[in-house]
């Protein structure tokens, strides 16, 4: 966090604290909110969370969200009208032009990520209309497509299946959790020094990015992700669900570990291979290899790397699968400290 969010120690120390502040005061904030809820994020500036309400908020509500230890801002549109308006957009075939698609509650609207260049292609011109009349939709340019980061078989602390090498993403009970287009299911996975580790035993991508790999063979699982001597190996200790605006920290068998912010929540991303739902975006750069490793804020665990665009050298964004949809569909407990 010194190094990739120019903070001091000091400052690090007080914005983790105050992001498991925010994290603890989501839910509550939120159930206070009601129908009223319009989104929430993590305010690094106040280190405080900050809570979207829709103008007909009764006085009662606005007290409750304040309360609960938040602060309120007032907005247009609903967080429910504007997933509504998102999961339009998720039934639209979008060209190659278009990256991806979130819902920004600061912003109060849907964003659509452009590849720069292809604004002005017929198909991205048409999904562009199609999708102005699903909602309110903003339009952002980025530099390049996204793609996922697994990569061809090179040196590291990687796992391997054939000639892939990714990231192990967290410790479950039995196992690890991964990204999906790492392998597929019956695939046999091998660790950094050539053994056998385990099996792939369920995977999904596209539409998902996530899959699980039983652990045998002398192997075992450790609550622990790697900190590359950058900082101490962490301890997870849970898999609370980081607001939009906290740190994030990644690492990764190519490019270790690095840090960032979460910039947006349910995005869909337009992969070559297929479009992906509900994925986590963050400013934390990545490159080929780091696929399916850890996500982490503090001690709890966010989710496993899918892709992004960028890499280390000249920063990019990076997507992950929430861990917690992983544990969820195939019924895995998180290792935990």
């Amino acid at each position: 966090m010194q190094r990739d969010l120019g903070l001091s120690r000091e400052q690090a120390e007080a914005r983790l604290t105050a992001e498991r502040e925010a994290t603890a005061v989501e839910p509550k904030a939120r159930r206070a909110a009601g129908d009223a809820y319009g989104g929430s994020w993590f305010d690094a500036g106040r280190g405080r969370l900050t809570v979207a309400l829709t103008a007909d908020a009764d006085l009662g509500t606005v007290r409750a969200v304040r309360a609960a230890g938040a602060d309120v801002r007032t907005v247009e549109h609903s967080a429910r009208s504007l997933d509504a308006a998102k999961a339009r957009l998720d039934r639209l075939d979008a060209p190659a032009g278009v990256s991806s698609w979130h819902v920004d509650p600061a912003a109060n609207t849907v964003v659509v990520d452009v590849v720069a260049g292809e604004r002005a292609d017929n198909d991205v011109r048409r999904f562009l209309r199609q999708a102005r009349d699903a909602g309110p939709v903003s339009v952002r340019t980025v530099p390049s497509a996204p793609r996922t980061f697994a990569a061809g078989t090179v040196g590291g602390d990687p796992y391997y299946t054939g000639n892939v090498r990714c990231s192990i993403g967290f410790s479950v009970h039995g196992g690890f959790v991964t990204a999906g287009h790492c392998g597929r299911a019956g695939a046999g996975v091998s660790g950094w020094d050539g053994s056998y580790i385990g099996t792939f035993q369920g995977s999904s991508f596209p539409g998902d990015d996530y899959a699980w790999v039983s652990v045998g063979s002398g192997w075992w699982t450790v609550p622990v992700v790697l900190g590359w001597g950058t900082v101490p190996d962490q301890l997870v200790r849970g898999s609370a669900e980081a607001p939009v605006g906290a740190s994030v920290c990644r690492s990764g068998s190519t490019t270790r570990w690095h840090c960032g912010r979460v910039l947006a929540k349910n995005e869909t991303v337009n992969y070559s291979q297929g479009a992906v739902h509900q994925m986590t975006k963050t400013s934390v750069c990545a490159e080929g290899g780091d696929s399916g490793g850890s996500f982490i804020s503090g001690d709890q665990a966010q989710g496993v790397t899918s892709g992004g665009w960028g890499n280390c050298s000249g920063g990019g964004e990076t997507w992950f699968q929430p861990v917690n949809e992983i544990l969820s569909r195939y019924g895995l407990t998180l290792h935990t400290a």
